[in-house]
């Protein structure tokens, strides 16, 4: 018997969670380009259509954290099944919603339902896929949630424009159905469940505490850093994760076993991802912007500038991923991050002013850098764990994700806002973002400086 082969329902469920994953980031980055949209509709302000986001992004990162424990105490199908009626049922009451407090409703639904989904995934990879292709199919789990963002903007712009916003739901609903079949007809249970006693004190504390860091976070741009918006939810969550991370270490079954952190490899490797994850969020944010706001193209032309890029980046992710699995992490991890780093310093270098053609040419090196490295920096981190703690280990690195990704966009949207003051909005825009590039290039070479620190002797470097 051939124990490389990976039998067709991993493949199913592999792609039944991640289409859940999928839809999940397309209604977020679809969604962003509505935004005016919904302001005229449902005659609301900017800071209130916001929530759209906020909302949603909160209950993920409240959820996130608990797929440990959640992971352990329930069967995997009945998880999955949760998760996607849950999101099916958000998405109808967006699609229905005859005022905006019922669409916020349908975001933190559909949260809910994302937040339970988004290590789902790859859980199942590494527990049933054979070590051999565990890179590859990591990649190919990257390439489906990568694939999102990179059409999310393209695929709003075209929606807005020829048809209703609500059509961006009845899109997203065929595919969560045949995402239910296939969870339903492929998820099987390879893990024996556990009556792992829920410990209510640290569930608070772990929601409090991302919460308030994501909350605050999300303020900066909008608020002084010493403000009761941005200082005190930043405070709250960061008291809030110190108790949680003692009461960790004193409680029988910890939601989230931190002892793992005390593993340096894994930790650098934490690390490399929370600061990449950091700058690509960033260049998210700063793109788009400066298309639209000092070149002058429509929200479409922007998203479809950056597409190419985001697009290579993602289909790149299989195949480094089976670098990974044949010539070790070190390779594929190093030359994405050179590349990336490159990419960030020709913008700095090209100065205030960059046309369209040269955003589109050094974002597609930038996301080939990206496509090359991001994925494996996760599956080698995870490697570096034994099989009982890799479950851990996904909780953690996918609750980063999220703070790392609030915190790129608030710091990156701070720097453009401060640029923008006293000027016009293009030339403002223009000073802003050169400065950005460079604050997100600093972060970015630190990343490349930990990789090359942890990947020199880890397990599967060499």
């Amino acid at each position: 018997m051939d124990t490389t082969k990976i039998p067709g329902r991993v493949y199913g469920a592999i792609l039944a969670t991640g289409l859940m994953s999928f839809c999940g980031v397309i209604v977020e980055t679809a969604m962003n380009i509505t935004f005016p949209t919904l302001m005229r509709e449902f005659n609301i302000t900017t800071s209130t259509v916001q929530w759209m986001t906020t909302i949603y992004m909160l209950v993920v990162a409240s959820i996130v954290p608990l797929s440990a424990f959640l992971k352990r105490r329930f069967k995997t199908r009945s998880l999955f099944l949760c998760a996607n009626l849950l999101f099916i049922a958000g998405l109808l009451l967006d699609l229905l919603a005859p005022i905006f407090p019922i669409m916020l409703l349908g975001r933190l639904v559909q949260g809910l339902g994302t937040g339970i989904a988004l290590p789902l995934m790859f859980n199942i990879i590494l527990e049933q896929v054979p070590a051999s292709k565990i890179g590859v199919m990591m990649g190919i789990g990257t390439l489906i949630t990568a694939i999102a963002p990179a059409i999310g903007p393209t695929f709003g712009g075209l929606v807005v424009t020829n048809m209703s916003w609500r059509y961006i739901f009845v899109f997203l609903l065929p595919l969560m159905v045949l995402s239910f079949i296939l969870g339903v007809t492929c998820i099987q249970q390879k893990a024996p469940t556990e009556h792992v006693p829920a410990d209510p004190l640290s569930i608070i504390l772990i929601i409090v505490a991302f919460v308030g860091l994501i909350y605050g976070s999300s303020n900066i741009a909008s608020a002084s850093f010493i403000s009761w918006p941005v200082l005190v939810p930043l405070i709250i969550g960061a008291c809030a994760l110190v108790l949680f991370g003692r009461r960790q270490l004193r409680v029988h079954s910890p939601i989230i076993d931190i002892r793992v952190l005390a593993n340096a490899r894994f930790s650098g490797h934490v690390l490399a991802f929370f600061l990449i994850q950091m700058t690509t969020l960033g260049m998210s944010f700063i793109l788009p912007n400066y298309v639209q706001l000092v070149n002058g193209q429509t929200a479409l032309t922007a998203g479809l500038l950056v597409l190419p890029g985001a697009a290579l980046g993602a289909l790149c992710a299989p195949f480094s991923g089976r670098i990974l699995d044949r010539f070790g992490a070190r390779i594929p991890i190093v030359t994405g991050g050179i590349l990336a780093t490159i990419a960030l310093f020709i913008y700095v270098g090209l100065g205030k002013y960059i046309s369209d053609l040269l955003i589109t040419l050094v974002y597609v090196l930038y996301m080939l850098g990206i496509g090359i490295s991001f994925g494996n920096i996760m599956t080698n981190a995870l490697q570096q764990l034994d099989v009982q703690h890799q479950t851990t280990g996904n909780a953690i690195l996918n609750t980063i994700q999220q703070f790392a990704g609030a915190l790129g966009t608030a710091l990156t949207s701070t720097v453009i806002a401060s640029g923008q003051a006293g000027r016009s909005s293009a030339i403002g825009t223009a000073f802003g973002a050169h400065h950005a590039f460079f604050m997100l290039a600093l972060i970015y070479a630190c990343a490349l400086l930990t990789i090359l620190l942890i990947t020199r002797k880890t397990k599967n470097a060499d």
